[in-house]
């Protein structure tokens, strides 16, 4: 394919879709390569964390934001050598980085210095500021933000129709609990296992010491539109980066937005690319007209968009 697919909106989950053993799949292909670039870019056992770490060790933020960029990347540079392309990329928090590598505005040093150093500022700012997350289900999304609001909570992940993540100290999520339960609507709260309430004020402290590190990357304009998590529209120019992602920080992810936006540009086709299904479903959550392709093992490109 010579040009990009104006059709195709390539996208990549966050962070929580990591597996153990995820790049093992992955060895035979050249882009595999980037694994080893990553060892001697950061100084660390990058490859380890592809190949051979357990769940626990991948659990660790700093770990899985860097294992997850580079299995993306190969993935992404795999599928390129197929033949295939899109016109429209997006990454749902920790996979706008790996969308930026994909419209060019991010090369891959930058890209995983930056991931390296969001990973560090957020779990500082976790450490200052402790908070959790909990999955909204069912619920329509203005009461869960009057519920927020209430309680002190902040709505970080708008994931899709009936699907949002709020994020908060754990006494402000019993609150929201308890809150929704009186509300009359008919839906659940379902815990999530992570250690901190990312896209929310809990990461305020992280803005600054990240901003040093996005103030040192080089942004090029995008060769297709990165619709952004902060505020679900396409960008293209690179001075739009380094706001949009100190933003990213503490706003919610706009998710569902995203995804009216991929039909208004003229997508009819998302292809995922991850390590697991993620984002698949919350597509098919909010707009049924969208063919939907995953990604997980190299033998799943056949059946991806060429």
């Amino acid at each position: 394919m010579s040009q990009a697919d104006q059709r195709v909106a390539v996208v990549f989950p966050g962070q929580g879709s990591q597996r153990p053993g995820m790049a093992r799949a992955w060895r035979e292909q050249p882009a595999f390569a980037r694994w080893a670039e990553a060892d001697a870019l950061l100084d660390l056992d990058v490859t380890h964390l592809g190949i051979d770490a357990d769940a626990d060790e991948l659990r660790v933020p700093l770990h899985c934001q860097i294992a997850l960029f580079v299995h993306f990347v190969v993935q992404y540079e795999t599928w390129r050598a197929t033949g295939g392309d899109a016109g429209v990329a997006a990454g749902h928090s920790l996979g706008e980085y790996a969308a930026l590598f994909a419209a060019d505005v991010l090369d891959f040093a930058d890209g995983l210095r930056l991931v390296e150093a969001r990973a560090r500022a957020t779990q500082a700012a976790a450490e200052q500021h402790p908070g959790t997350m909990v999955a909204c289900l069912g619920y329509p999304v203005e009461t869960v933000g009057e519920a927020c609001a209430a309680v002190g909570a902040h709505v970080a992940n708008d994931n899709a129709p009936g699907q949002l993540v709020v994020g908060g100290t754990a006494d402000a999520l019993d609150r929201l609990r308890a809150a929704l339960e009186d509300s009359g609507e008919r839906g659940k709260v379902v815990t999530l296992e992570v250690g901190a309430a990312y896209h929310s004020p809990h990461m305020e402290p992280a803005v600054e010491p990240f901003g040093a590190a996005l103030d040192a990357a080089a942004f090029s304009p995008a060769r297709i539109p990165v619709v952004a998590n902060v505020d679900a529209q396409p960008h293209r120019s690179a001075a739009d980066w380094p706001a949009i992602l100190r933003a990213q920080l503490t706003s919610p992810v706009r998710w569902r937005e995203s995804v009216r936006t991929f039909t208004e540009l003229g997508v009819t086709q998302v292809v995922e690319l991850g390590p697991s299904a993620v984002l698949a479903g919350l597509v098919k959550r909010t707009d049924r007209s969208l063919a939907r392709t995953t990604v997980v093992a190299p033998e799943e490109l056949a059946g991806a968009p060429q």
